[in-house]
């Protein structure tokens, strides 16, 4: 059986939803089970090529202790992969092993396409203990099974050049204690204006500034954050509200989009662009992310995950240093807390060698090969101290990102039932808010929506 899969059918969820329940209903179980003569293979895939060289040490080290078991690494990007593995499910050629992602897992899930690792001999001794704090419990599906093996974290913060802050005047210690409100943005959005430049050299805190014609935005865009929750967006705000996007996490059944404070929130932050200090929707293609923004002088401070450290480094122009997310109306900073996840299919081929691979992903050894690689922080405490030691060697402080975690003002990302449907409804009315002028109120409309589609499965 073939079917060709689009990336829009594969974001759209119930296209592909449906083509992986047939799937399930006529793919062999001898696919799953049968095993191979001569050496045993791992079949794994990642979509970060910066991680690539790293996960390639891991499997060597592997290899050292299952002598038997040879690891195939593919990387794919990330527009490709999901699509691919998606097509690999339906074809009967998806990996033995896939690093795995929050709003993607419930669904394979549910469409039992995953092996439980608590039922695989070398995965079922996992402990959420070993673990960051939140991580390992976010990988158990309803059922209470876990489908997933945590390999990383990751929090927010802010990226910005030291040499662009001494052109603008800004001592860097004022960035460290940043407060902001849904009123008048406080410390926050001043800092934002003063840091904003028109094309005509005059700054957003200064008179004649031309917010139609800006030259430097004092914030990165990032698009309207209606794919992911607004990680890299907003979700710095909207975690240091009293708010939260579920009614319970995980596998919460109601979103919250219709709350007036968060609502609010948002008002305030897309009312950015219209004050020039972050450039309107469109301005930047969707290549042109928040570190080609700061990269290109286009941005003074730019949002952004812990996982694209590596890349901000490789900037050799930019003297690179990383700030806290402000200071909130609880009185606390935020940040989003997420982790990926490995995870077995059942059409591994050796499902016991593929479960080895993923334990040993998650070991101590493991985890300090990839810490020591310096790209991401890993899931276990080792690994993460490991990284921070190696960011550290190479000049850049990331208490920034660490201290969320052990200052506990992480936030953990929503995991519900079907999120391919859910984003496919939310995207385009947060897009509209941002691009198209859409009141903030029409994001109850959509939640209703979401909160029907929640109530059918």
């Amino acid at each position: 059986m073939t079917n060709q899969l689009s990336r829009r059918a594969l974001l759209a969820g119930g296209a592909s939803a449906l083509a992986l329940a047939t799937l399930a209903a006529c793919s062999s179980p001898d696919r799953a089970r049968g095993g191979g003569s001569g050496g045993r293979t791992v079949s794994y895939w990642l979509w970060d090529s910066n991680q690539l060289p790293a996960y390639q040490a891991v499997a060597d080290a592997f290899h050292e202790e299952h002598p038997d078991i040879t690891v195939r690494i593919t990387q794919l990007g990330w527009n490709d992969y999901w699509t691919k593995l998606t097509a690999g499910f339906i074809a009967g050629t998806a990996p033995d092993v896939f690093t795995d992602h929050l709003t993607k897992f419930p669904q394979y899930a549910d469409l039992d396409v995953l092996y439980r690792l608590d039922e695989l001999d070398a995965t079922k001794g996992i402990r959420d203990d070993d673990y960051q704090s939140g991580l390992a419990e976010l990988w158990k599906g309803q059922d209470g099974h876990r489908y997933g093996s945590p390999k990383d974290w990751d929090t927010i913060a802010m990226f910005y050049d030291r040499k662009a802050m001494a052109k603008a005047g800004v001592d860097e210690s004022e960035l460290q204690d940043l407060e902001w409100n849904p009123d008048d943005g406080g410390s926050f959005e001043r800092m934002l204006a003063r840091l904003t430049v028109d094309r005509k050299g005059r700054r957003g805190d200064e008179p004649g500034f031309d917010k139609d014609d800006v030259e430097v935005y004092g914030i990165s865009s990032n698009g309207s954050g209606g794919d992911g929750f607004g990680q890299t967006q907003w979700s710095p705000f909207t975690g240091s509200i009293d708010w939260f996007y579920t009614n319970e996490n995980p596998w919460g059944d109601r979103f919250r989009y219709d709350d007036r404070a968060v609502q609010q929130t948002l008002a305030w932050y897309y009312g950015l662009a219209d004050k020039g200090y972050m450039a309107k929707y469109g301005v930047f293609s969707t290549t042109s992310g928040p570190d080609v923004q700061l990269g290109a002088g286009k941005c003074a401070l730019s949002f952004n995950g812990s996982w694209m450290i590596g890349t901000y480094l490789g900037m050799e122009d930019l003297d690179i240093a990383v700030a806290p997310t402000p200071i909130g109306p609880t009185g606390k900073r935020a940040s989003m807390f997420n982790g990926l996840g490995d995870s077995v299919t059942k059409q591994a081929k050796d499902p016991e060698a593929a479960a080895l691979w993923v334990a040993f992903l998650g070991s101590d050894r493991a985890q300090r090969i990839v810490g020591e690689a310096g790209i991401v922080f890993p899931a276990r405490p080792a690994g993460t101290e490991a990284a921070v030691a190696s960011f550290r060697e190479r000049g850049l402080d990331v208490s920034a990102f660490t201290r969320q975690v052990e200052e506990q003002t992480t936030f953990l990302f929503p995991v519900t039932r079907n999120p391919a449907d859910v984003q496919a409804l939310l995207q385009p009315a947060f897009d509209d808010v941002y691009a198209n002028g859409e009141p903030v109120s029409s994001l109850t409309s959509v939640n209703e929506q979401v909160n029907n589609l929640l109530a059918l499965t």
